[in-house]
């Protein structure tokens, strides 16, 4: 079993919800990466999602996009998020790590040695935005012969047809936008979203986590009630972005955490 399956089979068999928040290798320091990585583990996150900086990330809004453009001036990028992951893993074995980017620096090194390196690092899971299903084949080959799950997007335009392809091809989770629109706007409706959620449930093989539009423990809260899990990263990465230290970014991630993992605490499944 994979460390994605073997946390959400504990969360469901506790009743619990995942938190999953993202953070942006590199930023707000090239040092600070694996640093924030433990600290956002030790507030209480179920699975993180390490954003790999791209220069043109069509999916995020402005928070986003401007870590992305600090990290790329400091150096970062696929390899600083890879060796980053592995760095992680030298005292942490368990947390599931997911890559989230774009597929670009992917293709730059080809399938099979993404692939390796990624497993080599300890990676759990990829997720590329701009990778639709119908030329997916060979990296979802690749990484599945490392144990590596292809990560899929739902949002409230995916059609029954869709779904049923991704369903097909689901592993690790599926991550269900929560909004049309981009990362960081503040267009969530939690009730709006609910009976979408609810219904992807009901037919999706793998946990389905809400993201987009999460920024803080009632809202996390509020989607969590209808999902298995939930990602929060603009409002995180803006609450780290001008950390002055390693020291005070990790206190400030801790104290953005640790109230939606609280609040996630009482959402208990029914």
């Amino acid at each position: 079993m994979s460390r994605l399956d073997h946390c959400f089979a504990r969360l469901r068999a506790q009743g619990r919800k995942a938190l999953i928040p993202f953070m942006s290798a590199g930023d707000p320091s090239l040092e600070a990466t694996v640093p924030l990585m433990h600290a956002l583990v030790a507030a209480g996150a179920d699975v993180l999602e390490l954003g790999v900086p791209f220069s043109d990330p069509m999916a995020d809004g402005p928070v986003i996009q401007q870590a992305s453009e600090r990290a790329i001036a400091r150096g970062a990028g696929l390899a600083h998020a890879l060796q980053s992951v592995k760095a992680f893993r030298a005292s942490d074995s368990q947390t599931p790590v997911v890559l989230m980017g774009y597929l670009n620096p992917v293709e730059i090194l080809g399938a099979d040695t993404f692939a390796q390196r990624a497993a080599d690092a300890g990676v759990d899971g990829v997720l590329l935005v701009d990778l639709p299903p119908e030329e997916a084949d060979g990296l979802q080959q690749a990484l599945q012969a490392y144990g590596i799950a292809l990560i899929w997007l739902a949002s409230p335009t995916t059609d029954a047809a869709r779904l049923a392809a991704l369903n097909a091809r689901a592993a690790g989770y599926l991550y269900y936008v929560s909004y049309a629109g981009v990362t960081g706007a503040n267009h969530l409706s939690p009730a709006d979203a609910g009976a979408r959620l609810a219904a992807i449930r009901r037919d999706c093989p793998v946990p389905v986590v809400a993201g987009f539009g999460i920024k803080d423990a009632q809202s996390a809260a509020a989607m969590a009630a209808n999902a298995d899990g939930v990602v929060v990263g603009s409002a995180l990465v803006a609450a780290l972005a001008d950390s002055a230290s390693v020291d005070e970014a990790c206190r400030r991630a801790h104290d953005f955490l640790a109230p939606l993992r609280t609040a996630l605490g009482a959402c208990l499944e029914a």
